[in-house]
C-alpha cells in the first residue's frame, strides 16, 4: 500500500486560504461591532438630542452599511497581506499599522460615543488617519491590491473626521 500522505492535497491549500480571508474579514467586522456598541444615536441619546450636528450628516442608517462595506474591504486587505512572508520585515511593519489602526477605529467609538467626548475623539480620529496612512503606504510597497482596498476607508474617515470638527465648532 502506498502512502499518499506526502502529496500536497490542493483543496488544503484552498481550505487553508478560504479560512485566513474569512478570519480576516471577521477581525474586521468583530472590532467594528464592539466599536459599535458605544455607537449609540437613536432617540433619547446624547448624540441625538443634545448634539448640533453639521447639515453634511448622513442619516444614521448609511453608518452601518458604509462601515460594513469598510470592515469587509479592510478584512480583504489584511489577508493579502498575511498571505505574504510574515519573516519579512516589511510584512511584519505593515500588519502592525494595521493592527494599530484597527485598536484606533475601535477606540475612537469609544472616546466620542462612551465617553461624549468630540474632543477626545477628534485627537483620536486624527491618529486613526494617519495609521491608515500609514497602512496604505506600507501595504503598497507589498500587494497593491492590499493598499488599494483601504482608500475608500481613508476617504471615509477623512469625512468623519470633518464631522467630528464641525460637531466640536457646533458645540463649543
Amino acid at each position: 500500500m502506498e502512502d499518499h500522505s506526502a502529496i500536497p492535497n490542493p483543496n488544503d491549500e484552498r481550505i487553508k486560504k478560504g479560512s485566513l480571508l474569512a478570519g480576516s474579514v471577521l477581525v474586521c467586522l468583530i472590532a467594528g461591532g464592539l466599536g459599535s456598541i458605544f455607537t449609540k444615536t437613536g432617540p433619547g441619546t446624547w448624540y441625538a438630542e443634545e448634539l448640533i450636528k453639521p447639515d453634511l450628516t448622513p442619516p444614521g442608517f448609511v453608518f452601518g452599511i458604509v462601515w460594513t462595506c469598510l470592515y469587509i474591504l479592510m478584512g480583504i486587505s489584511l489577508y493579502l497581506l498575511l498571505n505574504k512572508d510574515l519573516k519579512l520585515k516589511e510584512v511584519r511593519i505593515a500588519v502592525f499599522f494595521f493592527f494599530i489602526q484597527l485598536v484606533l477605529n475601535f477606540s475612537w467609538s469609544y472616546l466620542f460615543f462612551g465617553l461624549e467626548n468630540p474632543l477626545a475623539g477628534f485627537s483620536c480620529i486624527i491618529a486613526l488617519w494617519i495609521f491608515i496612512l500609514l497602512t496604505i503606504v506600507t501595504s503598497y510597497r507589498i500587494d497593491k491590491n492590499a493598499s488599494y482596498l483601504l482608500v475608500p476607508y481613508l476617504i471615509w474617515v477623512t469625512f468623519a473626521a470633518f464631522l467630528n470638527w464641525q460637531i466640536l465648532v457646533l458645540n463649543s
